[in-house]
């Protein structure tokens, strides 16, 4: 089953429109509403898991099983660079360079 060429740039029109209103939502509305600081602080910590949880099963998992060791080490010294302030170009080549060195001695 194909989608319409219609349907398709119709789909890219209604996310891009509502992509926009969703974050110009935010500056617009920031003045207007406020939360109770007990709130600020359970979205600021929700953000902080939802990103880690982001991390885990995109970075340790393939298909549903875990990616073997190669991956994992590789996202372990990523983590590593960037909490040490690495720039963001040291910790991707650091993290893509240890699983590649670690699977080109045959490590999965």
């Amino acid at each position: 089953m194909t989608a319409s060429p219609v349907l398709l740039a119709v789909s890219i029109v209604v996310l891009a429109a509502a992509t926009f209103a969703f974050r110009f939502a935010g500056p617009a509305l920031r003045s207007r509403i406020t939360f109770p600081p007990r709130v600020t602080k359970l979205l600021e910590t929700s953000s902080v898991v939802l990103l880690a949880a982001l991390v885990v099963t995109s970075g340790l998992m393939e298909d549903g099983v875990l990616a073997g060791v190669a991956r994992p080490a590789g996202v372990l010294v990523g983590g590593v660079l960037a909490w040490h302030k690495a720039p963001f170009a040291v910790s991707v080549v650091g993290a893509a360079g240890t699983a590649a060195v670690l699977r080109l001695f045959g490590i999965p």
